[in-house]
């Protein structure tokens, strides 16, 4: 099939480099992976994937939380900042991806 069209798209530069990051060890240019989901939209006649909220854990999601919930984890949040039991983002999503997947 010819491909001669031309998408402009405007996207978060982070997203968009660890898109790339990941379609670089599948071997895959951008444009084909945006291929195959526009022809996956065009064949299942909607987005090829579940479009929904993200579910947080009932422990931290603030809309299900009292105010007084919320601040007793702020508080426990400083306690443990004051104790020195921190770590870096990079290292606690890594640890959450890998026990939550």
């Amino acid at each position: 099939m010819e491909k001669n069209a031309t998408l402009n798209l405007r996207v978060n530069p982070d997203v968009k480099k660890r898109a790339e990051k990941v379609l670089s060890q599948l071997g895959m240019p951008m444009s084909t992976a945006i291929d195959i989901y526009l022809n996956q939209i065009a064949m299942t006649g909607g987005i090829p994937f579940a479009v929904t909220l993200p579910k947080a854990p009932m422990s931290v999601n603030a809309d299900l939380m009292t105010n007084d919930d919320i601040h007793a984890k702020l508080k426990e949040g400083y306690s443990d900042i004051e104790k020195g039991n921190v770590h870096d983002a990079a290292t606690a999503f890594q640890t959450f991806r890998e026990t939550h997947t």
